[in-house]
């Protein structure tokens, strides 16, 4: 009778898991930073833009995804 042999499961990172968010082609999304600091004084444009998920850069998507394997 052969050995089975364990297959280990990969970690998710749970502060990139609460970041990041997939879409249904696979792209990886990010929210903007510096949301609440100083929020008063900044132009009505910038503080539409805070709403919005921008796509991740290519460059650091093979990292992220590294960080979820399983997907966000």
């Amino acid at each position: 009778m052969p050995t089975k042999t364990k297959k280990y499961k990969l970690k998710t990172h749970k502060g990139a898991q609460k970041r990041i968010g997939i879409t249904g082609t696979g792209k990886l999304t990010k929210g903007k930073g510096h949301q609440s600091h100083l929020r008063r004084k900044k132009p009505k444009s910038v503080k539409r833009q805070y709403a919005d998920q921008q796509a991740l850069a290519e460059a650091d998507t093979k990292r992220v995804k590294r960080l979820l394997p399983y997907g966000a």
